[in-house]
């Protein structure tokens, strides 16, 4: 408007300097600029009057990579739409808008590379006459939000980590066994026999078997130390690492997730519940602190420590695990060492001679 108005001044000035030394050509030359700027901060002010800009995105979170759809809709008023275009951050480059229109529609497909959460500047309608005079800016709202989660990879596993592991480190995980009793309940047909309560059938009572349950801390146990990384790109590695190795696992026996700030381990089923609020931590995990390796402590299951720093060798604190130990670097670790398995740009390795052999089965086919 600042144009315009400075085009309409400049026009009565001439106007005035027409007058007073009877200069008539000024006259020509200053109501042109008069009616230009009157004419055009007219033109762009009431097609602007009632327009509108929505922007639409397909979804608040989204994984690394996967596109996520927006949607950008302009809309005029009582006015057709005079030329412009949409800003909007999410843009390589601005999206022209023709004069005449009364609405516009634009949708795209966007990916963001790296986790965390995204802050998206209100998309803008620009609004403007060809000359550059005046111009009308109409924002699609607040700002707004996206949360990037980190992307799942599949967990291979190798022929590697000791002399005879080659057949025990080619598949996936097996289930944890049931062990502990937990009273007894009626007899389901297909029960093995080692379970049928012998008893409770002889004293002429119905058929009846012992009903057990899983032990917690027989679960694999995923341990996520977010310190040390020596770029950015290896914390990223480490946190995808981490979810892909817990959904792996949870998916088939159930897993738990000790993260930096937690007192206890979380547990994932299988099926799947607890997995998206565990998900949503990982996208915004930071290197301030670490795990509570106390948690982590006396395990009968397989451990594995997934590092941001490229560390040799796990930490003390996890002492020696009866379930085994498994090393998660980002990248390879110098010497001779093979890893066991590989998993969203790391490696891991087995980390304790105790319980190796236990560590190989849980890997095991």
């Amino acid at each position: 408007m600042r144009s315009a108005a400075g085009c309409a001044a400049l026009g009565i000035a001439l106007l005035l300097v027409a007058g007073t030394f009877d200069a008539e050509p000024f006259y020509v030359t200053g109501a042109a600029l008069l009616l230009l700027g009157i004419a055009v901060a007219a033109w762009i002010g009431l097609s602007a009057w009632g327009a509108t800009m929505h922007r639409t995105l397909g979804a608040r979170s989204v994984m690394e990579d996967e596109p996520l759809s927006v949607l950008l809709e302009a809309r005029a008023g009582r006015f057709p739409l005079p030329p412009g275009y949409v800003d909007e951050p999410l843009l390589e480059e601005p999206a022209a808008v023709r004069a005449g229109r009364r609405a516009f529609r634009l949708r795209v497909s966007v990916t963001f590379a790296r986790r965390g959460r995204r802050r998206l500047e209100p998309a803008m309608l620009v609004l403007r006459d060809p000359l550059g005079l005046v111009e009308r800016v109409i924002a699609s709202g607040e700002s707004e939000e996206v949360l990037v989660l980190p992307r799942l990879y599949p967990v291979r596993t190798n022929a590697a980590g000791g002399e005879d592991t080659g057949a025990h480190a080619r598949a996936l995980l097996t289930s944890a066994a049931e062990t502990e009793i937990d009273g007894l309940r009626q007899h389901v047909e297909g029960t093995p026999a080692s379970r049928i309560h012998w008893p409770s059938l002889a004293k002429g009572g119905e058929m009846m078997e012992r009903k057990l349950i899983a032990e917690a801390d027989s679960r694999p146990l995923v341990v996520l130390d977010p310190r040390g990384a020596r770029e950015p790109e290896d914390l990223d590695a480490a946190v995808r690492a981490a979810a892909s190795l817990t959904v792996h696992f949870a998916k088939r026996t159930g897993c738990a997730l000790l993260l930096p700030g937690d007192r206890r381990a979380a547990t994932v089923e299988s099926d799947m519940t607890a997995w998206p609020a565990a998900h949503v931590r990982l996208a915004l995990m930071d290197a301030d602190a670490g795990p509570a390796l106390s948690a982590a402590q006396n395990r009968r299951g397989l451990i594995l420590f997934v590092s941001a720093r490229r560390a040799d060798r796990p930490p003390r604190g996890l002492g020696r695990t009866p379930g085994g130990l498994v090393l998660v670097v980002p990248g390879e670790l110098s010497g001779k060492r093979r890893p066991l398995l590989e998993v969203a740009g790391c490696q891991g390795y087995l980390g304790a001679r105790t319980g190796s052999a236990a560590a190989m089965e849980t890997v095991a086919s």
